[in-house]
């Protein structure tokens, strides 16, 4: 039991990494130089609101009732607010739930780069996370009505956090509209070093993600040899499906770009990478190394044909969150109904394997509800926001640049040599001149 908690700390930590430095390097890097340090601050102002109110109501309103079954939308959020009747030896497991609602939240943050107020993001997360997150957390880890009474599969987080994330991206995008000059100006990433370096965190970090999301019975943690065989049977299929769908992704992503484009690019790679992640997190659990390739090949092509229709629809969702993570999350969890085993988690056969269409008509179902809840409950708060404080910062601020606008700094001081004292050191460099360009 011992190691289980060591365990369970260590995947709450690679979880925690995901979000900052992982998320905030990823997206960073694919926004415009003077966008790079509001798109960071955006993943960590999430890690710091969306944590303290995980702590006062979000545990409570996910998961006060335990695991029952009850097929509800949501626990009593009062129940144990501020953990009130939580034991500190599940605090392990309260910090492992607090980071997938942080990284749900800060994930939507890429549909809207560039021209978001600080301030009014600040707004959205809390109401956002209470009236999305939350009760989708109980519906699907909680045994609420996805994972209970509907009975779909869901390891990790395909409904609750990529669905809900790419949903409410979407919904955000349409609401507050495209970037001045979009898609004109493509807005290339300014720095793919960046963006390459946070893919390879987000991979590393996804372990804690997909397998640490094992769930042992009392009855097990109790028993040390069913525990043992349990949590080494487990973690070993869902660190082997996590490893080789992403692998699978990738290499179709590419594919994918060669032959609509004539180029396999870094950007796709990195691309390709998420795509995988997020369609074998679902399903990490249900199916076989196989199915795991499947997904993830699956899940690469259509993620990297799906991004390119933002521009033949004109939205602008900045990051690819849509394409990625609603694409991806969607084709994760209805592929379980399909390639699902009965020696996974789940116990349950797909239609691949005998089970008929059974499985298929859970994972759709799951799908809709988690999709139909996130776009309601974003566009009340997206609504809300725009017609009392506004979400769009100025139009001369966001094309001056919106890292000086809110934040008055700027990532790359190529200008001058002004220290933060006002002095000039002897080895400042000569002021230099940047020309404007598609990468600005």
């Amino acid at each position: 039991m011992d190691g289980y908690y060591a365990f369970m700390i260590v995947a709450t930590l690679l979880v925690l990494m995901m979000t900052t430095p992982a998320l905030a390097l990823f997206y960073g890097g694919m926004t415009r130089s003077k966008s790079v340090l509001n798109m960071m601050m955006m993943s960590y102002i999430a890690m710091g609101i969306v944590g303290i109110v995980y702590v006062l109501w979000g545990w409570s309103e996910s998961f006060s009732d335990g695991f029952s079954g009850d097929g509800k939308l949501f626990a009593n959020p009062f129940d144990q607010f501020g953990l009130d009747g939580v034991t500190t030896d599940n605090y392990i497991f309260v910090m492992f739930q607090l980071t997938f609602a942080v990284i749900t939240a800060a994930l939507i943050s890429g549909a809207i780069a560039d021209r978001v107020k600080l301030s009014a993001w600040v707004v959205f997360l809390p109401l956002w996370v209470t009236l999305s997150y939350f009760p989708l957390a109980h519906m699907v880890f909680g045994g609420g009505l996805i994972g209970g009474r509907i009975g779909a599969q869901d390891y990790a987080g395909g409904t609750a956090v990529h669905i809900n994330a790419g949903v409410a991206g979407l919904v955000l995008a349409l609401l507050i509209g495209r970037r001045i000059g979009w898609p004109r100006d493509p807005a290339r990433p300014h720095n793919l070093t960046l963006t390459m370096l946070g893919a390879g965190l987000l991979w590393v970090g996804w372990y804690g993600f997909n397998v640490g999301s094992i769930v042992l019975t009392p009855e097990s943690l109790a028993d040390e040899g069913a525990l043992t065989s349990q949590f080494i049977s487990e973690t070993g299929r869902t660190f082997a499906n996590t490893t080789l769908a992403t692998m699978a992704a990738m290499l179709a992503w590419l594919l994918a770009e060669r032959i609509m484009h004539g180029k396999a690019t870094t950007l796709g790679a990195a691309s390709g990478i998420v795509a995988g992640l997020v369609a074998i997190t679902p399903a990490c659990g249900a199916v076989d190394i196989s199915g795991a390739i499947a997904i993830g090949a699956i899940a690469g092509a259509a993620c990297a044909w799906a991004v390119g229709l933002k521009y033949k629809l004109k939205m602008d969702d900045s990051l690819d969150v849509v394409g990625v993570h609603l694409v991806g999350g969607i084709v994760g969890t209805i592929l379980i109904g399909f390639f699902s085993t009965s020696e996974g988690a789940g116990g349950i056969d797909g239609l691949f394997y005998g089970g008929g269409f059974g499985s298929l008509a859970d994972q759709t179902l799951g799908v809709l509800v988690a999709v139909a809840w996130s776009g309601f409950f974003t566009l009340l708060v997206g609504l809300a926001i725009k017609y009392t404080m506004g979400w769009r910062i100025d139009g001369e601020d966001e094309v001056d640049g919106i890292d000086l606008a809110q934040h008055g700094e700027s990532a790359y001081d190529l200008h001058t040599g002004v220290g933060s004292s006002g002095s000039t050191g002897v080895l400042a460099p000569k002021p230099v001149t940047v020309t404007e360009g598609a990468n600005a």
